[in-house]
């Protein structure tokens, strides 16, 4: 079979594939599952062209992650072949963990367990298949790789990972202010003692970069509407299992179903489990919505109407927290009107919080190179006053209540 294939990218034009061990792993069902979990969850009830999935997003890491290191090489940087598969390998799998709606899982039907643990037991599974091919690639995965710029490609404040989703995500809910030139930035990459660098001719592309990346999480990543559709569908999955538990039995798919009848954390997180969690994507979870919003149970069927039908919370975002009292008053109208008990009311009034912080001052830093041979942080190396001020994290609080609460005086 000719493995050299050529896939057509709306982002990047022609896209090749490196070799014959990421064909394998793309044809792979593991990873052909990304291609049924959307990259940005329920954006697209917001945003509706945002229907690109992770498979997209995967594929696209690997043609930075190429060009990234033809440029490092080009500068004398060694790599090996070894280490060139590696990277490619651990950026296409990087993503591979994520469950239905990429995070509303993690926080609902299995016991905080993060994308990024599950994409760990995928690689180890794959890396039995594939002949321990996938060892190095774990390891740069897990950041325990002695080279640490390695590392750094994959996981890092300028990473192939952000490189790709900010222009990606941009392109696809047409929000221009989130198109960084990820090229441009990959040409000014450079290593200096093992560290990532970007050379000073690039210190504006990377300050475009963070200032992008800032309007990004507050216009799409933590827009408000995107914000509560996700809050629901954690309460529609959490409400289901509760029911469950409770000997309740409902429609659901045979993957789902067994996320509904166990208690996963990642201590038991086994073979079985990460075999029923491969089969399990946003159809499985979309179409028991369908059924649960002709349930018998009050919460479950009008949770799952708001979504499916898109007819949402109210939510309302605000500077200072939400005070005890106010949401107290949303609660006792809303079991008065709808006539259900407190625990089945707080499924509709809560509230929260949400945080944006652009560029993390004090973990793996971006550094710039200047002609000089001095590096400096991109704080202190730009002359834009406001990326002092984009390092400091951003916290915002809101509340959520059903529409017909409107008449409250808030």
């Amino acid at each position: 079979m000719n493995k050299l294939k050529i896939l057509n990218d709306p982002i990047y034009g022609f896209i090749t594939i490196p070799n014959s061990l990421i064909f394998d792993l793309i044809q792979h069902r593991y990873f052909q599952r990304l291609r049924r979990i959307t990259q940005m969850g329920m954006s697209y009830l917001v945003y509706p062209g945002a229907h690109h999935t992770r498979f997209h997003h995967a594929i696209g890491c690997v043609h930075l992650m190429q060009q990234a290191v033809n440029v490092l090489r080009f500068k004398g940087v060694t790599i090996s072949d070894e280490e060139e598969n590696a990277l490619y390998a651990a950026i296409l799998l990087h993503d591979i963990g994520h469950g239905p709606f990429s995070h509303a899982m993690e926080h609902s039907i299995v016991d905080n367990v993060s994308h990024e643990e599950i994409s760990l037991l995928f690689m180890e599974r794959l890396n039995e298949e594939f002949n321990s091919n996938l060892t190095l690639a774990i390891k740069i995965f897990k950041g325990e790789y002695h080279r640490n710029f390695l590392c750094q490609l994959i996981s890092g404040q300028l990473d192939m990972d952000r490189a790709d989703y900010l222009k990606r995500d941009s392109f696809y809910t047409g929000v221009a202010e989130g198109n960084i030139n990820s090229e441009r930035l990959i040409t000014m990459l450079n290593v200096v003692d093992d560290e990532l660098v970007v050379e000073e001719k690039g210190i504006y592309s990377v300050e475009k970069f963070i200032v992008a990346r800032r309007l990004m999480y507050w216009q799409v990543y933590l827009h408000k509407t995107g914000l509560v559709a996700e809050q629901l569908l954690i309460r529609v999955l959490k409400r289901a299992k509760e029911l469950h538990e409770k000997g309740r039995k409902l429609y659901a798919s045979k993957g789902l179903l067994y996320f509904l009848d166990h208690k996963i954390s990642i201590e038991n997180f086994t073979k079985e489990t990460l075999e029923v969690f491969s089969e399990l994507d946003d159809y499985d979870i979309i179409s028991a919505m369908k059924h649960w919003q002709h349930d018998d149970d009050f919460v479950l069927s009008k949770l799952s109407n708001m979504i499916v039908n898109r007819n949402l919370l109210k939510i309302k975002v605000k500077k200072k927290k939400i005070k005890d009292d106010k949401l107290e008053s949303y609660i006792k109208v809303l079991m008065a009107s709808y006539n259900i008990e407190r625990e089945e009311a707080a499924y509709f009034v809560f509230t929260g919080n949400i945080s944006n912080q652009a560029y993390q001052l004090k973990q793996k830093r971006i550094n710039i190179l200047f002609k000089s041979g001095k590096i400096a942080d991109i704080v202190k190396a730009s002359d834009h006053l406001n990326l002092k001020a984009l390092s400091k994290p951003v916290t915002k609080y809101y509340i959520c209540y059903p529409k017909e609460l409107l008449q409250l005086n808030d």
